[in-house]
Protein backbone atom coordinates (compact mmCIF):
# COMPACT_ATOMS: atom_id res chain seq x y z
CA UNK A 1 0.00 0.00 0.00
CA UNK A 2 2.95 2.34 0.55
CA UNK A 3 3.95 1.83 -3.07
CA UNK A 4 0.33 2.25 -4.19
CA UNK A 5 0.12 5.59 -2.39
CA UNK A 6 3.41 6.67 -3.96
CA UNK A 7 2.10 5.73 -7.41
CA UNK A 8 -1.07 7.78 -6.92
CA UNK A 9 0.91 10.81 -5.75
CA UNK A 10 3.03 11.00 -8.91
CA UNK A 11 2.25 11.99 -12.51
CA UNK A 12 2.53 9.39 -15.25
CA UNK A 13 6.03 8.89 -16.69
CA UNK A 14 7.63 10.44 -13.61
CA UNK A 15 11.02 8.86 -12.86
CA UNK A 16 11.78 7.94 -9.25
CA UNK A 17 14.48 6.05 -7.39
CA UNK A 18 13.14 3.13 -5.38
CA UNK A 19 15.00 0.90 -2.98
CA UNK A 20 13.36 -1.81 -0.88
CA UNK A 21 15.34 -3.46 1.89
CA UNK A 22 14.63 -6.56 3.92
CA UNK A 23 13.48 -10.06 3.13
CA UNK A 24 10.20 -10.57 1.29
CA UNK A 25 8.51 -13.76 0.05
CA UNK A 26 8.58 -12.38 -3.51
CA UNK A 27 11.30 -10.56 -5.48
CA UNK A 28 11.35 -6.81 -4.96
CA UNK A 29 10.88 -6.19 -8.69
CA UNK A 30 7.62 -8.16 -8.64
CA UNK A 31 6.34 -5.91 -5.86
CA UNK A 32 7.35 -2.77 -7.77
CA UNK A 33 5.71 -4.08 -10.95
CA UNK A 34 2.43 -4.63 -9.10
CA UNK A 35 2.56 -1.06 -7.85
CA UNK A 36 2.59 0.22 -11.43
CA UNK A 37 6.27 1.02 -11.96
CA UNK A 38 8.73 -0.39 -14.47
CA UNK A 39 12.49 -0.20 -14.87
CA UNK A 40 15.72 -1.94 -13.99
CA UNK A 41 16.43 -0.10 -10.75
CA UNK A 42 17.27 1.99 -8.95
CA UNK A 43 15.33 4.27 -11.31
CA UNK A 44 11.74 3.36 -12.16
CA UNK A 45 9.06 5.00 -14.30
CA UNK A 46 5.58 5.55 -12.91
CA UNK A 47 3.30 3.97 -15.53
CA UNK A 48 -0.06 5.33 -16.65
CA UNK A 49 -1.73 2.43 -14.90
CA UNK A 50 -3.29 1.38 -11.63
CA UNK A 51 -1.37 0.13 -8.61
CA UNK A 52 -2.48 -3.05 -6.88
CA UNK A 53 -4.52 -2.49 -3.73
CA UNK A 54 -3.71 -5.76 -1.97
CA UNK A 55 -2.66 -7.12 1.39
CA UNK A 56 -2.87 -10.15 3.66
CA UNK A 57 -6.21 -11.48 4.91
CA UNK A 58 -8.29 -10.59 1.84
CA UNK A 59 -11.76 -12.12 1.52
CA UNK A 60 -11.82 -11.31 -2.18
CA UNK A 61 -9.11 -10.42 -4.65
CA UNK A 62 -10.90 -8.74 -7.57
CA UNK A 63 -8.92 -8.98 -10.80
CA UNK A 64 -9.96 -6.81 -13.73
CA UNK A 65 -8.81 -7.33 -17.30
CA UNK A 66 -6.71 -4.14 -17.52
CA UNK A 67 -7.22 -0.49 -16.57
CA UNK A 68 -9.04 1.87 -18.88
CA UNK A 69 -7.35 5.20 -19.51
CA UNK A 70 -10.03 6.87 -17.38
CA UNK A 71 -9.36 4.48 -14.51
CA UNK A 72 -5.59 4.94 -14.76
CA UNK A 73 -5.93 8.73 -14.66
CA UNK A 74 -8.45 8.64 -11.78
CA UNK A 75 -6.49 6.09 -9.75
CA UNK A 76 -9.64 3.97 -9.32
CA UNK A 77 -10.65 0.88 -11.24
CA UNK A 78 -14.06 0.52 -12.90
CA UNK A 79 -14.58 4.28 -12.79
CA UNK A 80 -15.60 4.71 -16.44
CA UNK A 81 -19.15 6.11 -16.69
CA UNK A 82 -21.60 3.27 -17.06
CA UNK A 83 -19.45 0.64 -15.34
CA UNK A 84 -21.65 -1.10 -12.79
CA UNK A 85 -19.00 -2.68 -10.58
CA UNK A 86 -19.20 -0.37 -7.57
CA UNK A 87 -23.00 -0.06 -7.65
CA UNK A 88 -23.44 -3.83 -7.77
CA UNK A 89 -20.79 -4.61 -5.17
CA UNK A 90 -22.34 -2.14 -2.71
CA UNK A 91 -25.86 -3.46 -3.36
CA UNK A 92 -24.64 -7.02 -2.70
CA UNK A 93 -22.95 -5.98 0.56
CA UNK A 94 -19.45 -6.81 -0.72
CA UNK A 95 -18.08 -3.30 -0.12
CA UNK A 96 -19.38 -0.24 1.69
CA UNK A 97 -17.60 2.76 0.09
CA UNK A 98 -18.07 3.87 -3.49
CA UNK A 99 -14.96 4.15 -5.67
CA UNK A 100 -12.53 3.92 -2.73
CA UNK A 101 -10.34 0.85 -3.27
CA UNK A 102 -8.04 1.57 -0.31
CA UNK A 103 -11.06 1.70 2.01
CA UNK A 104 -12.49 -1.48 0.46
CA UNK A 105 -9.25 -3.25 1.32
CA UNK A 106 -9.02 -1.85 4.85
CA UNK A 107 -12.71 -2.09 5.79
CA UNK A 108 -14.11 -4.93 3.69
CA UNK A 109 -10.98 -7.01 2.99
CA UNK A 110 -11.53 -6.68 -0.76
CA UNK A 111 -8.36 -6.18 -2.80
CA UNK A 112 -7.86 -5.13 -6.42
CA UNK A 113 -5.45 -6.00 -9.20
CA UNK A 114 -5.51 -6.33 -12.98
CA UNK A 115 -4.59 -9.23 -15.20
CA UNK A 116 -2.63 -6.82 -17.41
CA UNK A 117 -1.19 -3.60 -15.98
CA UNK A 118 -1.12 -1.73 -19.31
CA UNK A 119 -3.94 0.82 -19.63
CA UNK A 120 -5.82 0.91 -22.94
CA UNK A 121 -8.99 2.55 -24.31
CA UNK A 122 -10.51 -0.94 -24.77
CA UNK A 123 -9.61 -4.37 -23.41
CA UNK A 124 -9.79 -5.99 -26.84
CA UNK A 125 -6.33 -4.60 -27.67
CA UNK A 126 -4.72 -6.89 -25.07
CA UNK A 127 -2.96 -9.91 -26.54
CA UNK A 128 -3.30 -13.53 -25.47
CA UNK A 129 0.37 -13.51 -24.47
CA UNK A 130 -0.28 -10.59 -22.09
CA UNK A 131 -3.25 -12.40 -20.56
CA UNK A 132 -1.15 -15.56 -20.04
CA UNK A 133 1.61 -13.54 -18.39
CA UNK A 134 -1.04 -11.90 -16.22
CA UNK A 135 -2.37 -15.26 -15.03
CA UNK A 136 1.18 -16.22 -14.03
CA UNK A 137 1.51 -12.99 -12.03
CA UNK A 138 -1.92 -13.51 -10.45
CA UNK A 139 -0.99 -17.05 -9.43
CA UNK A 140 2.20 -15.77 -7.83
CA UNK A 141 0.20 -13.18 -5.89
CA UNK A 142 -2.37 -15.76 -4.78
CA UNK A 143 0.35 -18.03 -3.39
CA UNK A 144 1.86 -15.10 -1.53
CA UNK A 145 -1.23 -13.38 -0.07
CA UNK A 146 -3.71 -16.32 0.01
CA UNK A 147 -7.01 -14.50 -0.60
CA UNK A 148 -10.09 -16.51 0.29
CA UNK A 149 -11.46 -16.15 -3.26
CA UNK A 150 -10.14 -14.77 -6.54
CA UNK A 151 -12.81 -12.93 -8.55
CA UNK A 152 -11.88 -12.75 -12.22
CA UNK A 153 -13.89 -9.89 -13.74
CA UNK A 154 -14.34 -10.60 -17.43
CA UNK A 155 -14.54 -13.91 -19.23
CA UNK A 156 -12.28 -12.71 -22.04
CA UNK A 157 -9.22 -12.46 -19.81
CA UNK A 158 -9.64 -15.86 -18.22
CA UNK A 159 -10.37 -17.51 -21.55
CA UNK A 160 -7.38 -15.82 -23.14
CA UNK A 161 -5.03 -16.49 -20.26
CA UNK A 162 -6.01 -19.93 -18.99
CA UNK A 163 -9.20 -21.72 -20.14
CA UNK A 164 -10.70 -21.02 -23.57
CA UNK A 165 -13.89 -22.92 -22.69
CA UNK A 166 -14.56 -21.26 -19.34
CA UNK A 167 -18.07 -20.08 -18.45
CA UNK A 168 -19.12 -17.66 -15.73
CA UNK A 169 -19.27 -19.02 -12.19
CA UNK A 170 -17.06 -21.11 -9.93
CA UNK A 171 -14.18 -22.74 -11.77
CA UNK A 172 -13.14 -26.36 -11.35
CA UNK A 173 -9.49 -25.33 -11.07
CA UNK A 174 -7.71 -23.14 -8.54
CA UNK A 175 -5.00 -20.53 -8.87
CA UNK A 176 -2.24 -20.65 -6.32
CA UNK A 177 -4.47 -23.02 -4.38
CA UNK A 178 -7.27 -20.42 -4.13
CA UNK A 179 -10.81 -20.86 -5.55
CA UNK A 180 -11.74 -18.80 -8.61
CA UNK A 181 -15.04 -17.22 -9.58
CA UNK A 182 -15.30 -15.76 -13.08
CA UNK A 183 -17.81 -12.94 -13.57
CA UNK A 184 -19.06 -11.22 -16.73
CA UNK A 185 -17.53 -7.84 -17.44
CA UNK A 186 -19.35 -5.11 -15.50
CA UNK A 187 -18.76 -2.49 -18.20
CA UNK A 188 -21.86 -0.72 -19.44
CA UNK A 189 -21.06 -1.83 -23.00
CA UNK A 190 -21.67 -5.43 -21.93
CA UNK A 191 -25.40 -5.44 -22.55
CA UNK A 192 -25.62 -9.22 -22.14
CA UNK A 193 -25.98 -8.83 -18.37
CA UNK A 194 -28.12 -6.48 -16.29
CA UNK A 195 -27.26 -4.74 -13.03
CA UNK A 196 -29.44 -7.26 -11.19
CA UNK A 197 -27.50 -10.06 -12.85
CA UNK A 198 -24.18 -8.62 -11.68
CA UNK A 199 -25.53 -8.24 -8.13
CA UNK A 200 -26.60 -11.88 -8.22
CA UNK A 201 -23.06 -12.93 -9.16
CA UNK A 202 -21.66 -11.02 -6.18
CA UNK A 203 -24.23 -12.61 -3.89
CA UNK A 204 -23.20 -16.05 -5.13
CA UNK A 205 -19.57 -15.26 -4.39
CA UNK A 206 -20.33 -14.24 -0.81
CA UNK A 207 -21.81 -17.67 -0.10
CA UNK A 208 -18.43 -19.25 -0.87
CA UNK A 209 -17.44 -22.01 -3.28
CA UNK A 210 -19.65 -25.12 -3.38
CA UNK A 211 -18.68 -27.96 -1.12
CA UNK A 212 -16.98 -30.78 -2.94
CA UNK A 213 -18.88 -34.05 -2.88
CA UNK A 214 -16.50 -36.69 -1.49
CA UNK A 215 -18.21 -39.32 -3.65
CA UNK A 216 -17.09 -37.42 -6.76
CA UNK A 217 -13.49 -38.36 -6.00
CA UNK A 218 -14.25 -42.00 -6.77
CA UNK A 219 -13.39 -45.07 -4.74
CA UNK A 220 -9.84 -45.79 -3.72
Amino acid sequence: MWLAKLHLSLPAQCVVQLSISGDLPIPHDHLIEGAGFHGNGPEYVRERSLPDFVGPGMKLLVCGLNPSLNAADAGVGFVTPGNRFWTAAIAAGVITSDRKPAEALAQNRVGFTDLVKRATPRADSITAAEFRAGVTRLERMAKWLEPEVIVMLGLGGWRGGRNRKAVAGWQSETLGGRPIYVMPNTSGVNTHISLDGIIEHFQTITTGPPKQDPSSEGSK
